[in-house]
């Protein structure tokens, strides 16, 4: 039996069922939650297979889904789901990445900056505040079922782009540029108010050191930035989580977007 008879017979719904998973699979690479480092391999693997094996009938019954004529044409197919998959689960990182960056943004203000403690989910030391924080979105993101606009945004995926029918289309470029710059700015705001009151706080030391000389205000200004930062938080935490669920239905509605840029 040649090769182009074996890969006839691996035109079927094996094949679709292949590519309906490598899309799958796009999420567990970057997504929060699902892409955690702290979370098996094996694990994110067999969630990949039981997620493609519920959305395959029903992408089979909805669209056809059929597999590319060569084996050359199959391999670049493999990239473009891969690529449609790590989309989405990149745009929800995004969003954790903005609050990380806060969180970095408050413990240089307040004095944590020297404290690292070591995020099983990234794998790399991260600090105080910035831990606290992202941890803290992660359970909120679970809970309003964050990962359901994750897995929704996957399944309408399927019917706005199906199989091997992506358009690459320039504008998705600039999408991606104006979302990575607004980490930076997305963690400014949420640390402007722990910030503004540390100024505030530095600038009254500041007078105090020139009306008192005799006074060490190193002494005192170290423990005036942790009882004024961690009052802070204390007092925005409300507002903190309000802010999330502003910064999630973002990100199902930029999950769309890049969705409609990419499709035919």
């Amino acid at each position: 039996m040649t090769e182009i008879d074996l890969y006839d017979i691996f035109q079927g719904q094996v094949a679709a069922f292949l590519l309906v998973l490598t899309r799958t699979s796009g999420i567990f690479l970057i997504s929060p939650f699902f892409g955690s480092l702290n979370v098996p391999i094996q694990f994110r693997a067999a969630a990949a297979i039981t997620m493609a094996m519920v959305i395959f009938p029903v992408i089979v019954r909805e669209t056809v889904v059929t597999a590319p004529a060569t084996v050359l044409m199959f391999a670049a197919t493999v990239i473009q789901e891969m690529f449609i998959g790590w989309l989405i689960g990149f745009i929800a990182f995004v969003v954790m990445a903005a609050i990380n960056m806060a969180g970095k943004i408050m413990d240089l203000q307040i004095g944590f900056a020297v404290a690292n403690v070591m995020d099983p989910t990234s794998g790399q030391q991260s600090p105080l505040i910035g831990s606290f924080f992202y941890n803290l979105s992660v359970i909120y993101f679970l809970i309003v079922n964050g990962h359901h606009m994750i897995i929704t945004g996957l399944v309408e995926s399927f019917r706005s782009v199906p199989i091997d029918s992506i358009v690459w289309n320039p504008a998705l470029t600039d999408f991606m540029i104006n979302l990575t710059n607004g980490v930076f700015l997305t963690g400014m705001k949420i640390a402007m108010p722990v910030t503004f009151a540390i100024l505030i706080t530095n600038v009254g030391m500041g007078i105090l050191a020139r009306t008192m000389p005799q006074m060490n205000i190193f002494v005192v200004g170290i423990p005036m930035h942790l009882m004024i930062g961690l009052f802070m938080l204390a007092m925005l935490m409300p507002f903190y989580v309000l802010f999330l669920d502003v910064m999630f239905s973002g990100m199902y509605s930029s999950i769309s977007t890049a969705i409609k840029l990419i499709s035919p």
